[in-house]
């Protein structure tokens, strides 16, 4: 049973790992842009949105495009985050190689 401790042991080093990866994450911000600037998103690489700045001359365009172009930001913002975030969890997780499990 010793495979067992053993493999206890990486598993509970594998999870403070990812937990202090995932406090590392909350606290790297992706900024992301769009229309040229008019619209700014901030997002954590945790995938949680902090902050929209709108221009407001942009404002002042087609709703249509300027509802496209919030939602462009957006989307490229929570794309941007998951990546960073599956890049850097997969980092994590490839050190810990247990057999018949990963």
């Amino acid at each position: 049973m010793a495979g067992v401790g053993k493999l206890l042991k990486t598993a509970q080093k594998m999870q403070r790992s990812i937990e202090s990866l995932q406090a590392q994450l909350e606290a790297r911000e992706i900024d992301v842009t769009a229309g040229g600037g008019a619209v700014k998103v901030k997002v954590n690489a945790g995938g949680k949105f902090m902050a929209l700045s709108l221009d407001p001359e942009f404002l002042k365009e087609d709703p249509k495009l300027v509802a496209d172009t919030i939602l462009a930001a957006i989307q490229d913002a929570g794309k941007q985050a998951k990546d960073v975030n599956e890049s850097e969890m997969q980092k994590v997780t490839s050190a810990f190689q247990m057999p018949g499990i990963f």
